[in-house]
């Protein structure tokens, strides 16, 4: 589904990421772990058009490296930011209409009630007056609407509580039920729970890939094993 060779990005000069190595399958959530400013978002970022960079990606085997971040979205990616946007004067519910692959009042009340929102939200603006995590699980409902091929999550569990990782986790898993791929980015051991596969990256460098739970028992003892 999605494979990166070489992937190097660079920012005022410096490698943020190096030589990055990385496949996911189709229907398969993939957990990118790795401590705070290990290079996880500058990677999302990247894949998604965001940034420049040095390298290959390639998406359902074709070379996406010349697309714009709109071509790659109608290609089906899309990208959950680690902090949401606001749009002041937008209701939440137009909002996840517009998002939502099938246009549904119907769908759009089951996706927040997955997220764990209530259903008067609907017709809150998406600004200040919505707390980071409540503009969060609104974003994390439009992707869910969006039924994406590959969805690369930044951290959803930043910035909301542990009651909520459960939530979280049935997000994804309905996401890989409805067969969508999932970058999971994470510094969370208990977030990466949900993965089938796991990598710690390290200073911009792939330490690891493989089984989840061997990954992460490796990252919870040694979050950076380069630096042995």
């Amino acid at each position: 589904m999605l494979e990166l060779r070489n992937l190097t990005v660079k920012k005022d000069g410096k490698s943020i990421v190096k030589n990055v190595n990385l496949h996911v399958n189709r229907g398969e959530v993939h957990v990118l772990l790795g401590v705070n400013g290990s290079g996880k978002t500058t990677l999302a970022q990247a894949i998604m058009g965001i940034y420049p960079y040095k390298g290959n990606i390639f998406f359902e085997g074709k070379n996406i490296d010349s697309l714009s971040v709109w071509e790659r979205a109608r290609l089906g990616i899309t990208l959950a930011f680690q902090e949401p946007a606001r749009f002041e004067g937008l209701l939440v519910k137009d909002y996840l209409i517009l998002s939502a692959k099938e246009k549904s009042m119907e769908n759009v009340k089951l996706a927040i009630k997955t997220v764990g929102i209530p259903y008067s939200i609907l017709f809150e603006e998406i600004g200040e007056n919505l707390s980071g995590g409540e503009r969060k699980r609104v974003e994390l409902a439009a992707v869910l609407l969006m039924n994406p091929k590959l969805a690369i999550l930044d951290e959803p569990d930043s910035g909301v509580d542990i009651l909520s990782f459960s939530l979280i986790s049935d997000v994804i898993l309905r996401m890989k039920s409805h067969n969508s791929s999932v970058l999971l980015i994470t510094h969370s051991e208990d977030m990466a729970n949900v993965g089938d596969k796991a990598t710690i990256l390290c200073e911009g460098k792939v330490a690891i890939t493989g089984e989840r739970n061997k990954v992460k028992n490796m990252f919870k003892y040694s979050p950076c094993p380069l630096k042995r």
